[in-house]
């Protein structure tokens, strides 16, 4: 399991844009800057949407004030369904949308889950990591079913 003071492993997302879905790495995404990255186990899904992407969305000048480049939110969907999910939560450019479509990242990180018995099959666990450059400084993994330490609050507090 990635653990604070790991380099992120070589990963490829998918990324909605307006010219439709777009391939990008991770060294695309971190090498060179901080970065506040949040996954969620589905877009749509009830925390996610009530809670989580919001507060990243709502904060996102205090993460800029704090140092942060960039905020990132990942989840095992596709870049259809991540730039929906943006578009219905009013995200525009302030947070990139990183589709881990077959849930490779959540894997390579050691952080995927079987949601199997809710009909969601594998998915990313819920958590936030501040990344350095492509070094993980800062990790937040949430207990099964916890919506606390993820946040987008509770990590404003860490920087």
């Amino acid at each position: 399991m990635i653990k604070v003071g790991d380099r992120l492993p070589e990963a490829s997302f998918v990324t909605p844009t307006p010219d439709g879905p777009k391939p990008i790495t991770a060294d695309e995404v971190f090498k060179g800057k901080t970065v506040a990255l949040f996954a969620v186990p589905g877009a749509f899904t009830p925390t996610c949407s009530a809670r989580h992407l919001p507060g990243f969305r709502d904060r996102t000048a205090e993460f800029k004030g704090k140092g942060v480049d960039l905020i990132a939110c990942t989840a095992v969907n596709d870049a259809f369904v991540m730039g929906a999910w943006a578009k219905d939560q009013g995200t525009g450019a302030d947070i990139l949308m990183l589709a881990d479509g077959n849930g490779a990242f959540a894997k390579a990180l050691g952080l995927e889950m079987d949601g199997s018995r809710f009909g969601m099959g594998a998915r990313s666990q819920r958590y936030s990591m501040i990344v350095k450059d492509g070094v993980v400084t800062t990790l937040n993994i949430e207990a099964p079913g916890e919506f606390k330490v993820s946040s987008a609050e509770h990590m404003l507090g860490q920087l």
